[in-house]
């Protein structure tokens, strides 16, 4: 019986796969974010996966395969760079950036001469975080418009991302024959987001998995890929795919809903798949179940496979191994030890920072209190093995000292708009100081609690359940009173509830705290300006605008204080400096368009809004400053279609709502202008529509 166990695991499966390398041969790579391994049909996974199952049958499936991050931006640095979060440098989904120059998949291949493409699906892969090196086409149009409350976030779906890519790669094979575009090989990286929360399915899949939503967003994100792997299954040219995941999701292990706080194998394992199709075997589908390796494979084995591949020479200073040669897949193999970290719970909210080693099945988490587990006899990481064998406990130590863990660097200040986008998606952003040392108390182990009643209030909010979020965040305050993510996000609420006092309120309790972060500082000096206290908000920000590294939320804050003051020069100069701080933002743009209106500037204010609409072609705010910028040309069709998109791109946008309504209603078109006119009434917050929300009251209720 033994001798049958080890030859099984030598040979890992009924059939062994050919990834010999083909130079010249196309390259898809598919990320699905959030895809737990085991939720895979060909991992034992509950969900209908067909596809995937199908490629699996088609190539070799590694099932002991890991990530070195548990969040969308570093992770995918990772995977594309070859490198540990610890070289490249992205250590969070929020302040970091891909740095200039960076060598990946999509340069090195595109140096190759390869034709290269990438089509994404929602915001952390955006290509303001520098993923895009490399790509001839970067396809992140999903919409920069966000819904109510900037808490639900349009994902584009996979059936669409799926369709872009499909339509170029065909567009491809259909040219001319010999032509330059038809003989070019490509490398397409193909990211699809649906497995990520809110888990829902769209139809039939919502029906057939109501009780396990998550499942259905993993059948759901199946089907759409399958077409695609068709398309690459009949091409002449072979493909080789690589189909992974990003990171998993807890689902409640280990007391963690989501992702990003904890690095068990609930979120750092994934699935990966790698197959080679089309070709000789155009359009063939194996029969077999194909090969399954039990290797240790990482993301940072990914591109020295892919440059393999396609006959391409792997930089000898990747840390990576190819995964392509049969002797790298079977036991026996030089063993693979990976590092892996978490750092959202330290930057966000000071927490411990996470740090790990995988050796083989061994596997060290370093923490105030430390973790050892031996996986192959304990996967579901249930009993702690730290202390028990000194010895062991060293040697894994030492092997993550190895890699030569360090805190993350420092972390960039995201413009408003970034936040915001990140925010919908349930990535929240803090700005917590580093500690000289961390204790047991600020392990995550014990603040897990924590993160999960910062999601309920982020649900509760985006839900309307105000009061409900408001209790919440009180509740983490008083376990936690230097939690300044909560102050602010606590004192967002009272500002929506129209109680601008009470918000303000908040925040001074933040500083009486000792939260002393210029995000709680540049709120609390733009709300006093809010409620009128704009010289008392100028006396806070102005020094904070002399540091060196000055937050852009103190830019902002100083020059719409200024703008309110009837200083528009000093305003100008803030919105300048930070339009050259963030030339990749088009807010301070936008700040600058409305300014330019403010003093009938209606050419340059148009100037700066096209220039915003430039970067982001659905911003809500930058349509809305057109509207008003046509109005004053007297151009009314032109202003009443801009509002309109603004609005519908963002149903929050309460300037463009009330000039939208107010202006039909004084055109005489009451009936279009009454829609409008409602949801004003219905959402937008007293503390800052006081006089407007009085006005179209009276002139509703004379025109009943």
């Amino acid at each position: 019986m033994l001798a049958v166990v080890a030859l099984a695991y030598f040979w890992p499966g009924a059939s062994q796969a050919d990834l010999r390398p083909v130079a010249g041969q196309n390259v898809l790579l598919i990320t699905i974010d959030t895809l737990r391994a085991d939720a895979l049909g060909s991992y034992g996974g509950r969900a209908a996966t067909p596809a995937l199952d199908g490629l699996a049958s088609e190539g070799v499936r590694f099932d002991f395969a890991h990530a070195h991050a548990v969040l969308t931006l570093p992770s995918h640095a990772s995977i594309l760079t070859g490198e540990y979060p610890l070289k490249h440098g992205v250590r969070e989904n929020s302040g970091y950036r891909l740095a200039p120059g960076t060598r990946t998949a999509a340069a090195l291949l595109k140096q190759a001469g390869y034709a290269t493409a990438a089509f994404v699906a929602a915001f952390p892969v955006h290509s303001r975080f520098g993923l895009n090196a490399g790509f001839d086409v970067y396809d992140d149009r999903f919409g920069d418009g966000f819904g109510p409350a900037e808490l639900t976030m349009p994902e584009r779906p996979a059936s669409e991302v799926v369709a872009l890519a499909r339509n170029w790669i065909a567009a491809r094979a259909g040219g001319p024959s010999g032509s330059p575009e038809t003989s070019r090989p490509w490398f397409v990286w193909v990211h699809v987001f649906e497995p990520h929360a809110p888990y829902q399915p769209p139809p039939p899949f919502d029906a057939k998995y109501a009780a396990k939503p998550y499942d259905g967003e993993v059948a759901a994100t199946d089907a759409a890929l399958a077409p695609l792997l068709d398309d690459v299954r009949s091409s002449a040219r072979p493909a080789l795919v690589i189909a992974t995941s990003d990171h998993g999701e807890g689902l409640g292990d280990h007391g963690e809903e989501a992702h990003g706080i904890f690095a068990y194998e609930s979120t750092l394992r994934v699935p990966l798949i790698i197959a080679k199709l089309g070709g000789a075997r155009a359009g063939a589908k194996a029969a077999g179940p194909g090969e399954v390796s039990r290797i240790a494979a990482r993301h940072v084995d990914l591109l020295p496979t892919i440059l393999d591949a396609a006959g391409l020479a792997v930089p000898q200073d990747l840390p990576g191994r190819t995964l392509l040669p049969r002797p790298e897949r079977r036991k026996g193999a030089q063993p693979r030890s990976s590092y892996f970290e978490a750092m959202s719970g330290m930057l966000n909210h000071g927490w411990a920072p996470l740090a790990g080693v995988l050796v083989d099945r061994d596997k060290f988490i370093d923490l105030p209190i430390a973790e050892r587990y031996d996986l192959a006899a304990d996967p579901a990481e249930a009993s702690n093995l730290f202390g028990r064998v000194p010895e062991r406990d060293r040697t894994m130590a030492a092997a993550l000292n190895a890699f030569g863990p360090a805190l993350p660097g420092q972390r960039a200040a995201e413009d408003a708009d970034t936040a915001a986008r990140l925010r919908a998606l349930g990535y929240v952003s803090g700005a917590a100081p580093v500690k000289p040392r961390y204790t047991e108390a600020d392990d995550p182990k014990r603040l897990i609690e924590i993160d999960g009643a910062i999601h309920r209030a982020l649900v509760a909010f985006g839900e309307g359940r105000l009061e409900e979020a408001a209790q919440i965040y009180r509740q983490v305050i008083a376990r936690r009173p230097g939690m300044e993510m909560a102050y602010r996000h606590l004192a967002f609420i009272d500002y929506r509830r129209g109680d601008l006092a009470q918000a303000i309120a908040t925040l001074r309790q933040a500083v009486a705290a000792g939260v002393a972060d210029v995000k709680v500082m540049a709120l609390l000096g733009e709300y006093l300006s809010d409620a009128g206290q704009v010289a008392e908000g100028i006396r806070l920000l102005e020094p904070l605008a002399q540091h060196p590294a000055v937050s852009s939320d103190v830019l902002n804050a100083l020059g719409v204080a200024y703008a309110r003051a009837g200083r528009p020069e000093d305003a100008r100069r803030m919105f300048e400096r930070l339009a050259g701080a963030m030339p990749g933002s088009s807010g301070p743009l936008e700040n600058l368009g409305v300014l330019a209106l403010g003093q009938r500037d209606v050419r340059g204010a148009r100037q700066y809004f096209d220039r915003a609409l430039a970067i982001s072609p659905d911003s809500s705010r930058a349509l809305a400053g057109l509207g008003a910028a046509a109005w004053e040309s007297g151009d009314r069709d032109a202003a009443y279609q801009a509002w309109a998109r603004a609005v519908q791109l963002d149903a929050n946008n309460f300037d463009a709502l009330f000039s939208l309504g107010i202006n039909l209603a004084r055109d005489g078109r009451m009936s279009d202008a009454r829609p409008y006119l409602e949801q004003f009434m219905n959402s937008a917050p007293p503390a800052r529509y006081a006089d407007q929300l009085r006005g179209v009251a009276r002139l509703l209720q004379a025109a009943r």
